[in-house]
């Protein structure tokens, strides 16, 4: 990864009344990665993000987005930066290709949008009507119109909100060809599985504070969270010698679901063992890795609301 520095904040505070949305955050976005800021709603993402795109004004800290001050330099910077907004919308009746067409003419120069249509999947709704695009189709029109004037650097904000499981995966696999192409990417997300399919690195949000950055793999393995096996029994099972494993540190119990917790590398054979042993029939036995979500739960005590 490069070391040339892309976005640095330093102190940012922004304040709504008595509500504190960001406080004191500080980082850096690297040339060529896909950084992401990760949190639930309400965790001050978008008012981050905002900051630094220059839409809003911080009440303290510096920013700094390609050599520019977002606030001071917006001229200069507006044209090398692409930006998603969380909440975008077209007229009801411009047609994909006018849109297109429209944003292209706001730029002294520009890609052919043609290529990105054929890129994004978009070819053969070019003359659909906004309104009749699914929501996938219309966020991959989003990125094309943030992509139209060629930007070293692209900011998408909640890109995947809404989206069905299968469109979010579409939009993944278009987010990494687009920094395959030499761009920086800043994303926030609420999804901790986007995060972590997707960023080099991650700054996990939570009221209004950066409580961990670092990569997805590097906060995981740094937290030491436990490995999870997974599996059910016909009928009930004591689970009290099982506890007295060395690999095992908790087990729940649910019904007839069985979730065994514990790390170590003979984890997963000591239970399988254990069970063998005991005669104990068991079922649809599968092991969980650790995610983001673990680590978010351990930092900050509560889990990210659905």
């Amino acid at each position: 990864m490069s070391t040339k520095i892309i976005i640095k904040t330093e102190q940012l505070r922004k304040v709504y009344d008595s509500v504190v949305a960001v406080d004191d955050v500080s980082f850096e976005v690297y040339e060529g990665e896909i950084f992401g800021m990760v949190g639930p709603n309400g965790a001050g993402k978008t008012t981050t993000i905002e900051c630094i795109e220059g839409l809003r004004k911080p009440n303290q800290g510096e920013i700094r987005v390609l050599g520019f001050d977002p606030q001071k330099e917006g001229y200069g910077l507006r044209p090398r930066i692409g930006v998603q907004l969380q909440e975008s919308s077209l007229q009801d009746r411009i047609k994909v290709w006018e849109a297109l067409d429209l944003y292209t003419s706001f730029y002294p120069e520009a890609i052919d949008w043609n290529i990105l249509l054929e890129q994004l999947g978009l070819t053969e709704h070019k003359d659909k009507s906004f309104v009749k695009l699914s929501g996938g189709q219309k966020q991959r029109l989003f990125i094309a119109l943030a992509l139209v004037h060629d930007p070293e650097l692209i900011f998408l904000d909640e890109l995947t909100t809404g989206l069905d499981p299968h469109a979010r995966r579409v939009i993944w696999d278009l987010i990494r060809k687009v920094r395959d192409r030499g761009k920086t990417i800043f994303l926030t997300t609420h999804f901790m599985e986007e995060a972590e399919r997707l960023c080099d690195r991650v700054a996990i949000m939570d009221n209004g504070r950066i409580v961990a950055i670092d990569s997805p793999e590097n906060l995981i393995r740094d937290l030491g969270t436990e490995n999870r096996i997974v599996f059910t029994v016909r009928d009930r099972l004591s689970t009290e010698e099982m506890e007295n494993l060395e690999t095992v540190t908790r087990i729940e119990t649910i019904g007839e679901r069985i979730v065994v917790h514990g790390c170590g590398d003979g984890f997963v054979a000591d239970v399988v063992n254990y069970l063998t042993a005991k005669k104990i029939h068991f079922r649809d036995l599968r092991t969980e890795q650790p995610n983001l979500e673990d680590v978010f739960l351990t930092l900050t005590g509560h889990a990210i609301p659905n």
